[in-house]
């Protein structure tokens, strides 16, 4: 209960009164008044048609992404991308919705062996549970280690009726990135269990996760596959896009923009993000959502620093293709030590010049220029401002972003499974 409260007081936090009234009423929704529906309970066999058909389609394996994260929300990241990947590689994949933001309130069709499913609707669970009991395919339930829903009870329920269980191991665990003051038992019992079985399929985005993971069970069943990105969808900009006249003021100020979207939370440097702004040199953007209080504690109006709010997915990429440099400044700790941002294979298929803080994680890439401390940080801005037009390095950008798409990251995942199912 008191996780639940920290977690409230952060939402309040970042949404404010009415923001907060919204949330709290789609919540309670969600997870209490949307489990009952009465259409499915006197429409059972309805249901279990629609149920048989999806599940006579021809596919390998059979997937169900159980975690609340929703798939319909403006932060379209890496639970999306590998679902739909995923199912492109013939998989037949369940993603969990949240009535919250996808308004699903039973099973819809989102593309080919890709279906949004309402797993909190009883009656339709139930349905599908002993549908899926006649199927003789292999079966696989998968979530995320920030999940704080499901229940160990909840992963051996699935285990018992035959799943294997793919944890995807994604940052580092931490009560910061779950916005509570202790740790989720749900999240610390999982972790633990996966540590600890190694029947656990365990799938790591950075190096320094699959470090603990060998430390504690060894190699098996054990695979790397870092965040990526959806090339093909960064090429296509639309230049006719309409900006508001918030952002077009700050174009018209004809300086260079150093751009950063994502969260702004506690492990982001705002120490270096004012001294950027103080060179008076660059107009510094910033898309994205204030993940917990720290913006606020730390930004008093600067100038040249313009927080412009979250955009969605779809046409965020218009505003970054406008900007001269991408930047990723974030603080190092053991969040970030962990961490394989989304955004950078993105700034790459962008073809930005990349300016980071020295992450473990963007090392790897010869694209990505690095400032270990502030004032490298900022040389490492007016280097780029120089390779805007350089051909060669722009090549440099397309090649990392092209070896860094997800149906790639997706394989390696399906490789895995594979030589599991073989030795059966």
């Amino acid at each position: 209960m008191n996780k639940k409260l920290s977690k409230l007081v952060n939402v309040y936090k970042k949404y404010g009164f009415i923001g907060f009234m919204k949330k709290l009423y789609a919540y309670i929704k969600a997870n209490y008044f949307d489990k009952i529906s009465f259409d499915v309970f006197f429409h059972k066999k309805k249901y279990q048609k629609i149920i048989e058909e999806i599940l006579s389609q021809d596919y390998d394996r059979i997937i169900l992404w159980r975690s609340s994260f929703g798939y319909k929300v403006p932060l379209f990241q890496r639970p999306q991308h590998i679902a739909s990947q995923l199912s492109k590689q013939n998989c037949l994949v369940l993603y969990e919705v949240t009535t919250m933001t996808d308004k699903v309130k039973t099973v819809k069709k989102q593309a080919d062996h890709l279906y949004l499913f309402n797993f909190n609707n009883v009656s339709l669970n139930k349905i599908l549970m002993n549908e899926l009991s006649k199927i003789n395919k292999p079966k696989y339930f998968q979530l995320y280690s920030t999940d704080w829903k499901l229940s160990i009870r909840d992963i051996e329920n699935y285990m018992n009726q035959g799943f294997k269980f793919i944890y995807e191991y994604i940052d580092h665990i931490s009560p910061d990135l779950s916005g509570t003051k202790e740790l989720p038992q749900n999240i610390s019992d999982k972790y633990t269990f996966a540590m600890s079985h190694k029947e656990v399929i365990v799938v790591v985005t950075a190096d320094e996760l699959k470090k603990d993971v060998v430390s504690k069970r060894g190699e098996e069943n054990l695979v790397f596959s870092s965040n990526g990105v959806d090339y093909s969808f960064f090429q296509n900009i639309d230049k006719d896009y309409q900006f508001e006249e918030e952002f077009t003021s700050i174009l018209n100020k004809k300086k260079p923009i150093v751009c950063y979207y994502g969260a702004l939370a506690k492990w982001f440097d705002y120490e270096l993000l004012k001294k950027i702004a103080k060179t008076n040199k660059y107009s510094v953007v910033l898309f994205g959502i204030k993940y917990d209080g720290s913006y606020d504690e730390n930004m008093n109006n600067e100038e040249n620093i313009y927080f412009l709010g979250p955009r969605d997915y779809q046409v965020l990429k218009n505003y970054a293709a406008n900007a001269d440099i991408l930047i990723l400044p974030f603080i190092l700790n053991d969040i970030t030590k962990s961490t394989s941002p989304c955004k950078l294979f993105e700034y790459m298929s962008l073809h930005k010049p990349i300016v980071t803080t020295d992450l473990l994680e963007c090392r790897k890439y010869k694209s990505v220029m690095i400032g270990k401390t502030h004032d490298e940080f900022l040389k490492k801005l007016e280097e780029a401002m120089k390779k805007k037009k350089d051909s060669k390095y722009i090549d440099l950008l397309d090649k990392e972003g092209k070896d860094n798409d997800w149906s790639q990251k997706a394989e390696v995942m399906i490789e895995l499974l594979k030589n599991n199912e073989k030795n059966k």
